[in-house]
């Protein structure tokens, strides 16, 4: 790249590095690196790499060389100053000789954090703060929420009409949603650590629940399938296929749910209106994901049953950290109020 960038500008590509390895890196974080030269030129850029492999300020000056001398390091989270399975990434950017360290977010790991400190005590000038919200509700939104708080972060991803069916009276719902929906949720199923379901959904659809390339092959990362409740499923189920590996956990109560998944950082709850009542109703969603296809079904079928809420002044509180348009469709982005 020939443009000379500025922080933001350059953030915003360390940024999309990150989102490329999200996923990928667990349980590291998911991080993007961009090196400048002297005169604002990116020379180097990477993104973490999967557990035991280089961190992403590793990765970008790699590929920067000698060309990172002098210049800028710009990392969506504060350079790492402890050894682990790798050395410090402090180490790495001091080696290479850089002036300047711009990062997003201060890293709240107390065993991996000071990175800040150390670089300033050797003369390098630190940024801190640049395009921090971006990254906080992007690419480290799952992580940072995992470090808060030492449980997963959950996701309840579902797709309805305007009118918030999630199926026609039939029950048919295929598709309701748009192709350019699908692919978006396949997506973010690759990036995912863990799809969860019910029983109910299983015997009813008989889904795969993996991650696929819009070309229909499956995509080079699968999240664990978990299906959760006290039913028996077929042993033919399409879930328990060889296309990923399948957890199957006897409850249908969020908090023990959680704890057989508390290794995992990303979990996706695609279940049906049951499993996701269950959820809002413990409190264990984190944050909604709501593809709304402007078509209108009616009928007794809804996204989510019983929620707990006995009257309007006891509603569920939300707000918007999110709404795009996916093809036809509208995206929605929801976080607790």
């Amino acid at each position: 790249m020939n443009v000379a960038l500025g922080h933001d500008a350059a953030m915003g590509l360390a940024i999309e590095q990150a989102d490329k390895v999200k996923g990928a890196t667990y349980p590291n974080p998911p991080v993007g690196a961009v090196i400048v030269d002297r005169d604002q030129r990116v020379v180097g850029v990477g993104g973490t790499e999967p557990a035991g492999g280089a961190h992403a300020a590793v990765v970008a000056l790699r590929r920067a060389g000698a060309l990172a001398a002098g210049g800028t390091a710009v990392i969506t989270l504060e350079p790492c100053n402890h050894h682990g399975k790798t050395p410090p990434c402090t180490d790495a950017l001091l080696d290479a000789g850089v002036a300047e360290v711009v990062y997003a977010v201060t890293d709240p790991n107390p065993i991996a954090a000071g990175g800040a400190d150390r670089l300033r005590a050797a003369g390098v000038r630190v940024v801190t703060g640049v395009q921090a919200e971006a990254v906080a509700a992007g690419p480290l939104r799952e992580w940072l929420h995992k470090q808060r708080t030492g449980l997963p972060h959950v996701t309840w991803k579902y797709a309805a009409s305007v009118d918030g069916r999630s199926a026609a009276a039939d029950g048919s719902s295929q598709w309701i949603t748009s192709d350019a929906a699908r692919a978006d949720v396949h997506r973010r199923r690759a990036a995912a650590d863990a799809i969860v379901v019910g029983t109910g959904t299983v015997l009813a659809d008989d889904p795969t629940l993996t991650a696929r390339l819009p070309d229909g092959s499956l995509a080079d990362r699968q999240p664990l399938r978990v299906v959760v409740g006290e039913r028996e499923i077929s042993s033919e189920a399409k879930v328990l296929n060889d296309d990923s590996r399948t957890m199957v956990i006897r409850t249908h109560e969020p908090a023990e749910v959680l704890r057989a998944l508390s290794d995992r950082t990303d979990v996706l709850i695609e279940g049906g209106p049951t499993l996701a009542g269950a959820f809002l109703r413990a409190g264990a969603i984190d944050r909604i994901l709501a593809y709304v296809a402007p078509i209108l079904l009616g009928g007794p079928i809804t996204a989510v049953h019983d929620v707990g809420v006995p009257s309007i002044a006891r509603a569920l509180r939300w707000r918007f950290d999110g709404v795009q348009r996916v093809g036809p469709d509208v995206l929605l982005s929801l976080v607790p109020g």
